[in-house]
């Protein structure tokens, strides 16, 4: 299943990068901008499409059992590697196995042991598997933070994601704010009293899980995530209709 990485998306995987346990959908749809049931219908599709593919705690074994934490710097032969990376996972005491598109030191390896002894053991493991250890280091500290450019970014209007197509057509993805002039009329209505440009098309209403094939009779909501075409290009006038109408 592919899926691409609009804006929405973006910012679920940074939250969720950022502290996944402590991160609601409620939360992340205040911040986008879009319902709590989008935020979970795209969870899901990242999930099916293998780009979230777990959510994993970060220990402090240190602190938790007085345990050791050691980083072995690997050398394996490249047409052996993920071969050999599947089997080191099996070894007692390792906790990630990270496998690097070089051909020296192409494997790092995250190890846990009660002592120096342990984590000696997991050496000798690695080594009678024929890889080559090229260095081992006691690790202080291990830290995660979310993909920077996929955070929030400041903009007035929440849109989504913007594209140009050959031709000069242009698609872009955005979420209707209370008071936006389309909010609560029907594309109909929309598109009789001008309010709707002509040059624009809405291609599809994402609303909570559910994605809406857009008619006359659809009533837009806020809080929509809607896919808008224009063959012509899409100018700021364009989107006025989408935009809180403020005072």
């Amino acid at each position: 299943m592919s899926i691409r990485l609009d804006e929405v998306n973006k910012r679920i995987i940074h939250a969720l990068m950022e502290d996944a346990r402590n991160t609601s959908a409620p939360m992340i749809a205040d911040e986008v901008g879009v319902s709590p049931g989008t935020i979970r219908n795209r969870i899901q599709q990242l999930e099916d499409a293998g780009i979230i593919r777990g959510y994993h705690a970060n220990i402090d074994f240190e602190r938790a059992d007085g345990l050791l934490t050691s980083l072995y710097v690997c050398t394996a032969p490249v047409d052996e590697r993920q071969r050999l990376a599947q089997q080191i996972r099996t070894i007692s005491g390792v906790v990630n196995v990270r496998e690097l598109l070089t051909g020296r030191e192409n494997l790092r390896i995250l190890a846990v042991g009660e002592n120096t002894n342990d984590l000696q053991e997991v050496s000798q493991e690695i080594v009678s598997l024929g890889l080559e250890i090229v260095d081992e280091d006691l690790v202080r500290s291990d830290d995660y933070q979310g993909y920077h450019p996929y955070g929030p970014t400041e903009m007035e209007q929440r849109f989504s994601d913007f594209i140009s197509l050959t031709g000069g057509s242009e698609v872009i993805e955005l979420t209707v704010p209370e008071g936006a002039p389309i909010a609560n009329r029907t594309l109909e209505q929309a598109g009789e009293n001008g309010t709707l440009d002509d040059e624009l098309l809405i291609v599809s209403i994402e609303r909570d899980d559910t994605v809406l094939t857009p008619r006359g009779k659809t009533e837009i909501k806020s809080g929509d995530l809607l896919t808008v075409l224009s063959r012509e290009g899409i100018t700021e006038g364009m989107l006025k209709a989408f935009q809180e109408d403020t005072p």
